[in-house]
């Protein structure tokens, strides 16, 4: 039977001593209010504090979200990063950064999901709780989806980056943007010209960003789906989770049939984008990390649909 390790104790200060010699004092007397009635609400101060502020709020704030999706899976539960913020007057001192956090747990009570009926809901009910005019939220997050091998048929997640953007005005009323941010393959046209064999392809970053129409309706569209296959579909090549033998020879001949500069990749998904009804105005964004070049290659194109006189 193996015998029992021992190792000689050392005789430590008990942990009030230890907290004393790292700097710990012994709590002052408290002469200032702790009752909420009574205590100074600096933030509620009116004065002529010289100029209106456009936004003030808070950023960077996570927290777990439910999302809706036509793809597999069909509800997930993912991060939200928030950013919350409204205008005030140049009469309020500050906002009571308190009341956008409450607002979020009260909406995580009942199972907060990330759809564009829920975040209108929510930025109305913000401004109302802050008394003000006006209030605009952002949520970024992780959107998962399933990709199957297109020739094995092996599944595996895939992910693109999603945000949505609701501002709500008395008087103006909602302004709803959504983005998606996916990776794409490209395949180099100048380099399958010019070269007795092969092409240098690289990974790809297509990033759209949509004005919703006021008519949207997420019960008839996706939204995610929809950017995700205008930017997969215009590229040489998909990106996919799990590529066997079979799949990656059909991936690497697709890419080579279907050359694409930046150049057309912001063209083609534009194109996508303007036959979307609900895509009122747009823009697409692609940056390629170049494989044989130190420099990454980059495009982009911004569109208008209510000013459409150019096609």
């Amino acid at each position: 039977m193996d015998k029992i390790k021992t190792f000689p104790k050392k005789q430590l200060p008990n942990k009030a001593q230890r907290h004393k010699l790292f700097g710990s004092v012994e709590p002052g007397p408290k002469t200032k209010p702790s009752e909420k009635s009574k205590m100074a609400d600096l933030q509620n101060t009116r004065k002529d504090f010289l100029f209106d502020l456009d936004a003030v709020g808070i950023a960077n704030v996570k927290h777990p979200i439910s999302v809706k999706s036509n793809l597999i899976p069909a509800t997930q539960t993912s991060i939200g990063t928030f950013q919350f913020s409204s205008s005030i007057e140049k009469a309020s001192k500050g906002t009571n950064m308190s009341r956008f956090t409450e607002q979020l747990t009260l909406y995580h009570e009942t199972g907060f999901t990330a759809d564009i009926k829920t975040l209108k809901e929510f930025t109305k009910e913000l401004a109302d709780r802050l008394k003000q005019k006006d209030a605009k939220l952002t949520v970024s997050f992780p959107w998962f989806f399933e990709r199957r091998g297109p020739q094995s048929g092996l599944a595996g997640m895939n992910h693109a980056d999603a945000s949505i953007t609701v501002s709500y005005d008395q008087l103006k009323g909602y302004n709803v943007t959504a983005s998606l941010s996916a990776l794409i393959t490209t395949l180099c046209p100048c380099s399958k010209e010019i070269s007795e064999y092969s092409a240098h392809n690289q990974r790809g970053n297509v990033s759209m960003e949509i004005k919703l129409t006021d008519d949207f309706d997420e019960e008839k569209a996706d939204w995610k789906e929809s950017l995700l296959e205008a930017a997969e579909s215009n590229a040489s090549a998909r990106i996919h989770p799990v590529l066997k033998r079979p799949d990656e020879k059909m991936v690497t001949e697709q890419a080579y049939e279907n050359p694409r500069f930046v150049e057309d990749m912001v063209r083609l998904v534009a194109a996508d984008l303007y036959e979307m009804p609900f895509a009122e105005k747009f823009k697409v964004t692609c940056r390629n990390e170049e494989s044989i070049h130190m420099h990454d290659a980059i495009a982009s194109v911004t569109y208008d649909k209510t000013n459409d006189n150019t096609l």
